[in-house]
């Protein structure tokens, strides 16, 4: 399963969510402005930038269409 870790109002996470759906990806979505773990998450990560998008031991931050085109296959 795909989380992706998102604010409200990030664009690059509306994009990234968008490419996940066009492409038929089933993900989870983790709200970092109100789920205290899920920021926790993405500090632990090293990130500071959103999204940040996690499949098993691949995670990535930003829009990534072509690391999504992988994961789509």
């Amino acid at each position: 399963m795909i989380t992706v870790y998102s604010k409200p109002g990030c664009m690059p996470c509306k994009m990234t969510k968008a490419k996940l759906s066009q492409m038929c990806v089933k993900y989870v979505e983790r709200d970092v402005t109100w789920d205290k773990a899920a920021f926790a998450d993405v500090e632990a990560m090293g990130y500071r930038e959103l999204p940040v998008v996690v499949n098993g031991e691949q995670h990535w931050s930003g829009f990534r269409p072509d690391l999504i085109a992988r994961i789509a296959k």
